[in-house]
């Protein structure tokens, strides 16, 4: 192709581009979308983060704890320590050290966890049990009087406070009821038909006991007067927050984000003991039986010998062999005397007569060793060699 005609390719897709250009630009509209990735690792991790947060931003400063071990740095005056965290393996001396610390002046906000048993006197939370507040179930109570229906919010707790006149709304759970056996509750919240939040003072300090926490959790807390409530009953104080916060294992995070390194490793292990099971060269086959020579027929109708008639028996067998040979090297041997026969058997074997009577002797009735039965048949069969 000549310059000019490149010239004039060029040209158009010049134009071309433009007029894509110029019509992108008058038909796109542009727009914004919001993708909503659910909630942050941290929120998932904390359920009270928007609690906390809250409550920074009314001006308290705010920390979480995962156990009691910090008590002992917390100063009690104008501090609040809220147990929404399970309690169950609460032991008597950390109840004591809780409640020390609230008479010196702290502010405790703790949930109640279990249900006051008539029968045996008690419940299962020892904290519980010591402010002597009793829960029981909300459907075990009677019904409300007729003046109370008219309740335009019977599900939910009203607070109500002095110059105000309005009550406060929070979403407890309604399931579960309050009782003050001694009238020793100094302010109260109710429902339709329970308690779920008390007041009690101890010490120079104040006990604040509710039947559940799940409305200060999120999104809970931003419903009602939920979120006022919680910094009602902390306002003035530093909060300590403490509650058991549960990471997910590494089994889990390695399951969560790296299942294909998990699958990897377990292919190589595999592997592995695919590899050291194999093995290396052929299975060796049973050897031939027409390859055994002599020497093995004859160790192996020893050994059957042995097991079968038992060392006396081959001993015997020797003894008898040499006095055969004796028979046939000095006639008349066998009218002689034995110790006559030791004297020619040592002149005809060239042994020691001592030697001679301990070959020939009777053995006695107990198994030999190995080693003893070894030598005493090498001992025979060196004076039948002699003879």
């Amino acid at each position: 192709m000549s310059r000019r005609g490149w010239l004039a390719l060029g040209a158009v897709v010049a134009v071309l581009l433009g007029a894509l250009c110029v019509y992108l630009y008058l038909n796109a509209t542009p727009y914004q979308e919001i993708v909503d990735h659910g909630p942050s690792p941290e929120a998932r991790a904390n359920p009270y983060l928007a609690a906390e947060q809250f409550l920074r931003q009314q001006g308290l400063a705010v920390t979480h704890a995962n156990s009691l071990d910090v008590l002992p740095g917390i100063e009690p005056h104008q501090n609040s320590l809220l147990l929404f965290g399970d309690r169950s393996n609460m032991t008597p001396r950390q109840v004591d050290q809780v409640l020390n610390w609230t008479r010196a002046g702290g502010r405790l906000l703790f949930v109640a966890e279990s249900l006051w048993d008539e029968k045996t006197g008690q419940s299962n939370d020892l904290l519980l049990d010591r402010v002597q507040v009793h829960q029981s179930l909300s459907k075990d109570l009677k019904e409300p009087p007729p003046d109370s229906l008219d309740d335009a919010f019977p599900k939910l707790t009203k607070l109500y406070l002095e110059d105000e006149e309005a009550p406060a709304y929070a979403g407890f759970d309604t399931a579960f009821h309050l009782e003050d056996p001694n009238n020793l509750a100094q302010a109260w919240a109710n429902s339709g038909k329970a308690t779920h939040m008390m007041q009690l003072a101890h010490g120079l300090g104040s006990i604040i006991v509710v039947t559940d926490a799940d409305l200060w959790t999120t999104p809970a807390i931003e419903q009602y007067d939920n979120a006022w409530l919680l910094w009602y009953l902390s306002a003035d104080t530093n909060v300590t927050l403490l509650y058991n916060s549960e990471h997910d294992s590494l089994l889990t995070l390695l399951l969560r984000y790296f299942p294909q390194a998990l699958v990897a490793l377990a292919a190589l292990i595999l592997l592995g003991c695919w590899h050291a099971g194999v093995r290396h060269g052929p299975l060796l086959q049973p050897p031939a039986k027409a390859r055994r020579q002599l020497q093995e027929h004859l160790r192996a109708s020893a050994d059957f010998m042995l097991r079968r008639n038992g060392q006396d028996s081959l001993l015997q067998a020797l003894q008898h062999d040499i006095l055969r040979r004796a028979r046939r090297r000095h006639p008349g041997f066998e009218q002689l005397a034995v110790a006559e026969q030791w004297l020619v058997l040592s002149r005809l074997t060239r042994q020691p007569t001592r030697a001679i009577s301990q070959a020939l002797s009777p053995r006695p009735k107990q198994r030999l060793s190995s080693a003893e039965f070894s030598r005493q048949v090498a001992h025979l069969q060196t004076l039948r060699n002699a003879l």
